[in-house]
């Protein structure tokens, strides 16, 4: 069979049909969400009208997705999936790719270029080594502390930062930085991380960096949304099957996919407007939406599947005691702690998200939506939970929330917490496990608060820390489904 390629995809599968000039757009993390989400929506963007958008694509370290696009000449297919169909498109918007661990100085070129003008992030929440003990860059990573000592950076702050750093002293053209991460105020958060990188150089080097992100930097706040789960052969049949060729690199996705951004671009954008994305001058209501309805709620499903024996989201969407628990979570715990956009419906959007959650041919996996948790709950879990205690109330599903990621994490003695819990890979893990062995229930679930899991405040909350002690015996003694009954019955 032979391979996707320029020359053998098919006019019919084109999401654009524009030849590709010299990258406007750097993009820092090539998995699977880029290619099906920033990328699909930028194919759009250029079927629509032209510009100097195409995108140079940046691995951290794994080479094998950049390989595989190498050789299919930077095509892939992105295999869109529901119960009724299966379409097979390619975005073809990738002009190059490069593996940052492996080729560190034309990454850095990359991003001091004068044509470059947009750089887009898809790092996950843990890439931008941010301490919530802190509130700003985790200066205690090792990893840091080489960024900032000098030659070729490992983080994706400081190499926005010393980027930037060669942009101010070759007076290059101004630039935005766009985060498409589930962090609340990506851009603001970003901006601040650089700031703070910025200030611990030598005044001689800081003040100059400081005064271009001040004049040329923009970091315009987004939100990104659509399910995008892990690549498998099952995917790579889809392609044979409906395009007759072999992909090496195809990607996944459901139908939905949103995306939301403020206009503020200092040296331009493709006109994402046409390709399915919303402008707006306030993306807080839609980044509290995303982050608490889908995500905080996707975490309760992964913990609560995963300890239940589901292998699939749709299948612990589909188990009657933990739907209706992801449903109390929203309408309990959730919604009650901001104010939706004015376009959104609570019940439609709702019954959109079961909707996309049930989507049993998508195959999006418990232990991919659980792993990373410790970085997770932190951008979900804490704010909600203390709006409610502030008001004297207990937020008993998100309770349930932190103590199944920790049945997950660290399975009290006795306790089985299953293969996809196992499976799922989280940096806080072995931590967790040692703090587990060293006491009672309560006293674990103190230590995991107090160690910075939740932020500072929340920690401080000895109700809310045996609401989850309580949670986590019942789930370890009697099981997922008799702790989710209790939190149906005390809410």
């Amino acid at each position: 069979m032979q391979r996707l390629s320029t020359a053998t995809t098919p006019a019919s599968a084109l999401q654009h049909h524009r030849s590709l000039g010299a990258p406007g757009i750097v993009h820092l993390g090539l998995g699977n969400f880029h290619r099906a989400h920033q990328a699909v929506h930028t194919a759009r963007a250029l079927a629509h009208t032209d510009g100097p958008w195409s995108i140079l694509g940046v691995a951290n370290s794994s080479a094998a997705v950049a390989e595989a696009m190498r050789e299919q000449d930077m095509r892939y297919g992105v295999v869109q999936i529901s119960p009724d169909e299966t379409r097979v498109e390619v975005p073809a918007v990738h002009s190059d790719v490069l593996v940052a661990k492996q080729q560190p100085d034309a990454v850095a070129d990359a991003l001091a270029a004068a044509q470059t003008r947009i750089v887009t992030l898809t790092i996950t929440e843990k890439g931008y080594t941010y301490s919530p003990r802190r509130a700003g860059l985790d200066l205690d990573d090792p990893a840091v502390q080489a960024d900032l000592r000098g030659g070729a950076p490992s983080t994706a702050v400081g190499r926005l930062a010393r980027a930037l750093q060669r942009r101010a002293a070759t007076h290059a053209a101004p630039i935005s930085i766009l985060s498409c991460d589930n962090l609340m105020a990506n851009g603001d958060l970003t901006a601040g991380l650089v700031r703070e990188f910025a200030e611990q150089l030598p005044s001689s080097e800081s003040a100059e960096l400081l005064a271009y992100l001040d004049a040329q930097v923009s970091f315009p706040n987004s939100m990104v949304d659509r399910i995008v789960p892990a690549t498998t052969d099952a995917y790579r049949q889809a392609v044979a099957q409906q395009l007759g060729l072999r992909d090496e690199a195809p990607v996944p996705a459901e139908p939905f996919s949103m995306w939301v951004m403020e206009d503020r671009f200092a040296a331009g954008r493709p006109a994402w407007e046409h390709g399915g994305a919303t402008f707006t001058t306030d993306v807080a209501p839609y980044e509290l939406m995303k982050l608490r309805l889908l995500n905080g709620t996707h975490s309760l499903l992964a913990y609560l599947g995963a300890l239940s024996g589901c292998d699939l989201i749709a299948e612990s969407t589909g188990t009657p005691n933990i739907g209706e628990a992801a449903r109390r979570v929203i309408f309990d715990d959730y919604l009650p702690t901001f104010s939706l956009p004015a376009d959104i419906d609570a019940e439609e959007f709702t019954a959109q998200l079961f909707t996309r959650w049930a989507n049993h041919a998508l195959g999006h996996r418990t232990r991919q939506v659980g792993s990373d948790g410790s970085a997770k709950l932190a951008q979900r879990v804490p704010e909600p939970a203390l709006h409610h205690l502030r008001a004297g109330r207990m937020p008993h599903h998100l309770a349930l929330t932190v103590a199944a990621y920790l049945c997950c994490m660290a399975p009290p003695e006795g306790f089985d917490a299953g293969p996809h819990a196992a499976a799922m890979a989280d940096p806080a893990r072995e931590r967790l496990q040692a703090a587990a062995g060293a006491g009672g229930t309560t006293e674990f679930v103190a230590r995991a608060l107090r160690d910075g899991l939740l932020g500072e405040e929340l920690a401080e909350h000895d109700e809310f820390q045996r609401r989850v002690a309580e949670f986590v015996d019942l789930i370890a003694t009697r099981g997922p489904a008799a702790a989710t009954a209790e939190a149906q019955q005390a809410a």
